[in-house]
């Protein structure tokens, strides 16, 4: 609540009217106007500061076996019974490839800046290899023309997890070292195709899932079950960012003007006493999670500690890869979710959830817990906003200040429509407290330069199926309805005022 006057403004009578109503939009519009809450302490961001939504492919696409598209290891996954939750699948999902438009008009009634979505790797090569397929180039470039037109600046991922099934039935997937050279090739082609109206990429998102939940734990597909192979992968995918960086730099950055880098995710790890072992165990932790996949691009190299602890089950860079992926990055890309405490490992020999971000627990020997007061969503993450605070700091100081944007955050709560209105009070909490969050990072001088609202609408969320729901629009699974939640209009007003209470 903001103060005026003696008078307290209920920001709901003023946010969550239904904006297809233009006139209503504007009467309210010139109400905030007038109000301008002066004195509501609102904490503003940089005037460049940018602010977006972001989705995947294969979360939100659907039409898997339309336009030429091949299959993905997710297609092949989820069609293994018992592998995802009540079975459910991605081959209509929220159906976005025929309803973008839709989506993208949504986009610019919330006033959306930017919108962050992914290519499909087999929607461009359905085998993963040889030439583009032009319906799909064409679905993206019609989806990359239309944000445009209505002012809203697309940032590109050219993989979010939808391997080629070829690569991976022929070819053993990101296992086989002649991948990185493969996904150079399939990069090359989205520079080509879309980077003279796109500026802004992500070659990997989230590395550390591939590896992690697709190799150690098998959660996700390629489902497999081993505690060397994500070391293996995660080295690979490292080699086919650093090649698919210097494709662009080295052919197309200089014409296109473009930045390029790739978003790792990592969850705030806080020693849980003061004690010399817990605060080593918490530091280790946040080096086996974020330092391996963000030590070679700003360091050369792994961290030292995955070196003494995992000797030659770790991969060795050439010398020539190792100079390739040093400075890989124009930006720091960061998903980010929650925090959990971390101590010594002998605290306890078990490993939590798979989907608790515990990754290779046994290499690291570290034990995470959480407070019991703290608050969770949906997906029994814990909600702590100082973390996200500490973890912007961490990154700040190790990686010698990089520009960092915020490319994934937010929360599932199971809100429902209810009178055409979809209420996620809590939602709107979460998100609010984590950009307080992050305007205390900038305020202590770390570069944070945009943030992206993971999601725009409610998807397909992996292996739990369509049992969680990130989106800030409800989408009805049975007929493809969207519903601008209340987080939605709140956003909105957020990107309005460049700031927040």
């Amino acid at each position: 609540m903001g103060r005026i006057s003696g008078e307290c403004i209920d920001f709901g009578k003023y946010l969550f009217k239904d904006y297809s109503n233009n006139m209503m939009v504007r009467e309210n519009h010139l109400r905030l106007s007038k109000l301008n809450i002066i004195g509501a302490n609102v904490k503003k961001f940089p005037n460049d500061f940018v602010w977006g939504t972001a989705t995947s492919s294969y979360q939100i696409e659907g039409a898997s076996q339309v336009g030429g598209r091949g299959e993905s290891i997710w297609d092949a996954f989820t069609h293994i019974p018992g592998k995802v939750v009540n079975n459910d699948h991605g081959d209509i999902a929220c159906d976005h490839f025929h309803k973008f438009k839709e989506d993208i008009q949504f986009m610019a009634d919330m006033g959306l800046q930017a919108y962050r979505f992914s290519v499909a790797w087999p929607r461009i090569q359905p085998d993963g290899k040889g030439k583009a397929n032009p319906d799909g180039i064409r679905f993206y470039s019609e989806l990359i023309d239309t944000l445009l037109a209505h002012n809203i600046t697309p940032w590109v991922t050219l993989y979010h997890w939808d391997l080629p099934l070829s690569l991976q039935l022929c070819h053993d997937g990101w296992m086989n070292p002649q991948i990185a050279e493969d996904f150079a090739k399939y990069a090359s082609i989205c520079f080509d195709a879309f980077g003279d109206r796109v500026s802004n990429w992500l070659t990997l998102n989230e590395p550390w899932c591939s590896a992690v939940l697709g190799h150690g734990l098998g959660v996700h597909a390629p489902g497999r079950v081993s505690p060397d192979e994500p070391y293996i992968v995660g080295h690979n995918l490292l080699r086919a960012h650093a090649l698919a960086v210097h494709e662009y730099r080295s052919r197309f950055q200089s014409r296109q003007k473009g930045q390029i880098a790739l978003s790792n995710n990592c969850d705030w790890r806080e020693p849980l006493t003061d004690s010399p072992e817990d605060r080593a165990a918490a530091q280790r932790a946040l080096e086996f999670f974020l330092g391996w996949f963000a030590d070679p691009v700003y360091k050369g190299d792994y961290p030292e500690v995955m070196r003494e602890r995992l000797g030659d089950r770790l991969p060795q860079f050439t010398e020539e890869e190792r100079a390739m992926l040093l400075g890989s990055a124009d930006y720091f890309g960061l998903n980010h979710y929650t925090t959990m405490y971390a101590a010594n490992g002998q605290h306890s020999n078990g490993e939590v959830s798979a989907f608790g971000n515990g990754g290779m627990s046994a290499d690291q020997d570290v034990w995470l817990s959480a407070d019991p007061e703290w608050h969770q969503t949906d997906m029994k993450w814990n909600i702590v906003p100082w973390g996200f605070r500490k973890l912007l700091q961490w990154i700040d100081d190790r990686y010698n200040s990089p520009d960092i944007y915020v490319m994934e955050n937010g929360c599932a709560f199971n809100d429902q429509p209810q009178n055409g209105r979809v209420a996620d009070k809590r939602r709107i909490e979460f998100v609010q407290s984590y950009l307080s969050a992050a305007h205390e990072a900038i305020e202590a001088n770390v570069k944070l330069k945009g943030y992206f609202l993971w999601s725009f609408m409610d998807n397909f969320e992996w292996a739990l199926g369509y049992t969680k729901r990130f989106g800030i629009h409800h989408v009805d699974y049975r007929d493809g309805t969207r519903i601008p939640k209340d987080s939605a209009k709140w956003y909105r007003h957020v990107i309005e005022q460049n700031g927040v209470l």
